[in-house]
């Protein structure tokens, strides 16, 4: 006797009964409701201050890197090259356009050091310094500029592809605020104390700025005038600056000795980038940029200028521009004390060109 076959009657086959209703007014009805429930949020997005503007992605940046040509003029570095550079004025003062790689929240030494090791890179580098940022041996800053290389090495068409079209519905949608709006983002706005064995870490800053294509940042006017939006944000920075304690199971004396030759070895590391493009007939210049009240205060008490500027410019035989040198750059002042308003980014890029065109001349060849 022959088993049934997969297609025969058998106790196990079965009917679904599909039931008789509308569909096509069901599914125009969830459209419907879906359309409502975007156009609510985006409504709830714009009410809060937000506005349509693209997301600095990792995909932004790969997309920015992938644009560098081996005689490009390459901006890396932290938030404050990427708030306070102008793209155009910088391309009427040097006759390049810049790439902007500098990264929010990273610190800068892990893209000099791959630009170093690109051997068909050969062009200027405009790196900003901030030592608690450039020096730091580990943690988030560091996987932040990490995140960003993986992204480009390994970008492939599928999530360029996204990417684009990514591009499309941020510059027309505000609620797109992966920083802030995002469902995990707003879990970790959840208010939850210290409690035994574990440390809230500090809120980063709120999605201040507007971003284009070419990675340009610009401070949003909310941000530069009294009120919430400044307070937020100023506030939030001496918690981000402020280092974690060290391991409880680490003695103090060899975390602090760890931490030591840590910094020397990017010291040295910094220097033998600067060495490789150099040697390949290009040239970086250190930027000390701007930053006011507390802030200031704060990194100039852990960070000394004689202890890291200095050694800085020592180690890798450059010609920095510190802000501080120069009366036309000390003057302005930072609204959130980290960052320049987008009309005294302008401004002050113009004030900045000559001196960088000077550092540029000085470097040794």
């Amino acid at each position: 006797m022959q088993p049934p076959s997969s297609t025969s009657n058998s106790e196990f086959d079965f009917e679904r009964v599909v039931p008789a209703l509308p569909w096509r007014g069901l599914a125009l009805s969830v459209l419907a409701a879906a359309a409502l429930a975007t156009f609510a949020w985006e409504l709830t997005a714009r009410g809060l201050g937000y506005g349509p503007t693209l997301n600095d992605t990792s995909d932004l940046w790969a997309d920015r890197r992938k644009a560098v040509q081996p005689d490009s003029l390459v901006i890396v570095g932290d938030s404050r090259a990427w708030f306070d550079l102008d793209l155009d004025v910088m391309q009427a003062s040097l006759g390049q356009r810049p790439i902007q790689l500098a990264l929010p929240g990273s610190c800068g030494y892990p893209v000099l050091a791959e630009l170093a090791d690109d051997p068909k890179f050969h062009g200027r580098v405009v790196a900003s310094f901030v030592p608690g940022m450039w020096l730091a041996p580990g943690g988030p800053l560091l996987e932040n500029s990490n995140k960003a290389l993986k992204r480009y090495r390994d970008w492939n068409l599928a999530q360029r592809a996204g990417h684009q079209l990514g591009m499309l519905l941020e510059e027309r949608l505000a609620f797109l605020k992966e920083e802030d709006l995002a469902l995990g983002k707003l879990l970790d706005h959840l208010p939850i104390p210290d409690r035994a064995g574990f440390r809230a870490p500090p809120l980063l800053p709120p999605y201040f700025q507007t971003v284009d294509r070419e990675r340009r940042a610009r401070m949003v006017p909310a941000c530069a005038q009294p009120g919430p939006l400044n307070d937020r944000v100023k506030n939030g920075w001496l918690p981000l600056f402020t280092p974690p304690p060290p391991p409880p199971n680490v003695p103090p004396e060899q975390f602090m000795k760890g931490m030591l030759a840590a910094i020397d070895k990017r010291y040295k590391d910094t220097a033998a980038a600067v060495a490789k493009i150099r040697a390949r007939g290009g040239e970086v210049v250190f930027v000390r940029f701007p930053m006011t009240g507390p802030l200031k205060e704060h990194e100039d008490r852990q960070t000394p200028r004689e202890r890291t500027w200095n050694r800085l410019l020592q180690e890798t035989k450059t010609a920095g521009v510190h802000f501080e040198d120069h009366p036309e750059l000390a003057s302005f002042d930072c609204p959130e004390y980290s960052h320049l308003s987008a009309p005294d980014s302008v401004e002050f890029t113009k004030r900045l060109m000559p001196h960088l065109q000077a550092a540029l001349k000085a470097a040794p060849r």
